[in-house]
């Protein structure tokens, strides 16, 4: 009795033993997501491919002899929930970095909290820019990384009037106030930018473009003012619509006789990820503007997306779906993310935020799928820019690039209207 009793003393002290010798061994990192709800279609593939890049980087021996050890979470496409989990994964799990959310309103959602912990975020989505903290590293394309580029590739193509249609939330909004300061200081004129505007009680204008709700289904009357709007033949569209209100529009406009030649659209929110769900053939010749594309024809691309496909076909994380799967510009902004993190880690020899943001500040680099990727002071990134045109399969033919792109948050008033200041 005696003895038994000691043995089980025995056993939990050396259980107790080998539990800290496994937490010494590893390092916490969260996984901030929505696996359910409206953006799961699309974050579920980050959370894959940030399971793959641990996978990736445990196999060749961790981060400072430590592996990786992921906190996944369900943001549920929750607002409000995201701070919970946040708070969650800093204060009960303690993870040493998150890696995590999509939209801008689940992100403004977590900032307090992590700022308040001094914990660091990594956000991997395309975004309106108007923000620099000090605990986000933006992995993001910025507004000068995406929309910008888009434009003057229109320009250069010789369109002239340019009709701007979002989805109504904070990143179609801001972007399209940005293009509008920017399109005027190329010479564009105000009335060859269509959608319509928006002035306060002094008449500046507080809003410019068209917009509608998440899940807008009717889009007849928008498109037959496109329609009209594009009549002289130099007209495109530019296109923050999010999600799968993207079907309906893109049924529309074909059904309306509008074609890429006629008057091309820039989407801005649709990737290889979305087409799997979305009327490919319906979108041929339409532009996306991203700092990657699965279609680069690069050695360091052609590995990624493989070493993707083969750990698809091996890994038994629950319900991952295995067919079909493409990469695309925010599941590279996610990897590229983890090992910048990995690289200001190595640089610090520590774990620490404050020694990780020092790191990142003075500069670490990555060559990755996309090319090569460099932290700025700014807490974003240099990286390359990409215009791709759509084809039938969902996958996008390049046809022009920019290489080496700052990205800059700040650009709301920093373009000045051609022969004049504002309007």
């Amino acid at each position: 009795m005696k003895f038994t009793k000691l043995l089980s003393v025995s056993t939990l002290a050396l259980g107790a033993l080998l539990g800290s010798a496994r937490a010494a061994d590893t390092v916490k990192v969260g996984v901030l997501h929505s696996l359910s709800g409206t953006m799961a279609i699309s974050e579920t593939s980050l959370r894959d491919i940030l399971l793959f890049t641990f996978d990736e980087i445990n196999a060749k021996g961790g981060v400072l002899g430590k592996k990786i050890e992921p906190v996944v979470v369900d943001g549920a496409s929750n607002w409000p929930l995201f701070a919970e989990k946040a708070k969650q994964l800093l204060e009960q799990d303690k993870v040493a970095v998150t890696f995590g959310c999509w939209t801008s309103v689940s992100r403004k959602s977590v900032l307090p909290v992590f700022e308040g912990n001094n914990g660091l975020l990594f956000y991997p989505v395309q975004y309106e820019g108007e923000e620099e903290s000090k605990n986000v590293c933006y992995t993001a394309e910025a507004v000068n990384q995406q929309a910008t580029p888009a434009v003057d590739y229109y320009l250069a193509e010789g369109k002239k009037k340019f009709y701007l249609l979002g989805s109504d939330y904070v990143y179609p909004q801001t972007t399209n106030l940005v293009l509008l300061e920017y399109l005027l200081s190329k010479g564009v004129p105000i009335a060859n930018i269509g959608g319509g505007f928006r002035k306060d009680g002094a008449g500046k204008i507080i809003s410019a473009g068209k917009y509608t709700p998440f899940g807008h289904t009717d889009y007849q009357q928008i498109v037959a003012e496109i329609k009209q709007f594009a009549a002289s033949g130099d007209a495109c569209v530019i296109s923050t619509l999010n999600g799968d209100t993207n079907v309906p529009f893109f049924k529309e406009y074909a059904a309306s006789g509008l074609t890429a030649e006629t008057c091309p659209v820039v989407s801005f929110s649709i990737s290889e990820d979305e087409f799997r769900g979305l009327p490919a053939d319906k979108l041929v010749g339409q532009l996306g503007c991203w700092t990657y594309f699965q279609s680069l024809n690069t050695p360091a691309n052609k590995k990624f997306v493989g070493d993707f496909q083969a750990w698809l076909k091996k890994s038994s994380v629950p319900g991952l779906v295995k067919e079909g799967r493409v990469t695309c510009s925010p599941m590279v902004l996610s990897y590229d993310g983890v090992y910048l993190w990995k690289a200001a880690v190595e640089k610090a020899q520590s774990f620490d935020v404050d020694k990780v943001r020092a790191a990142w500040i003075s500069g670490v680099s990555f060559d990755g799928p996309g090319g090569k990727v460099t932290t700025q002071k700014n807490m974003h990134l240099t990286k390359n820019v990409y215009i791709g045109e759509t084809k039938a399969d969902g996958q996008f033919k390049i046809v022009k690039s920019f290489d080496n792109v700052y990205g800059e948050p700040w650009l709301k008033g920093k373009f000045k209207k051609a022969g004049g200041s504002s309007d």
